[in-house]
């Protein structure tokens, strides 16, 4: 599994500006699967992502295809973990 913290590099404006793309990549990685979980930071300086079921570097390729950071908005901080207890729904990632 990964925690991905999401750091923002510029003004909310210029996030705000390509939400919408990043909402459709978003879609695209929860349709894959790999997504279980999204969402903002508060205070809103960036987001965290939950991913599982897929290699570090399926990750990074996928993270590669993210408006945000395409654009420079917004960089990537990755932390894998082996997750050794979970809620029953997660518990198919379970180690």
């Amino acid at each position: 599994m990964f925690v991905i913290v999401v750091k923002y590099l510029v003004e909310l404006a210029e996030i705000d500006a390509a939400i919408a793309d990043h909402g459709a990549w978003l879609a695209e990685q929860y349709a894959d699967g790999v997504f279980l979980a999204s969402g903002r930071q508060v205070p809103r300086t960036g987001g965290v992502i939950l991913a599982a079921g897929l290699t570090r570097e399926d990750l990074d390729r996928r993270l590669a295809g993210d408006p945000f950071g395409q654009r420079g908005l917004a960089e990537y901080q990755v932390t894998e973990f082996v997750a050794s207890r979970t809620s029953g729904e997660l518990e198919r990632f379970r180690a």
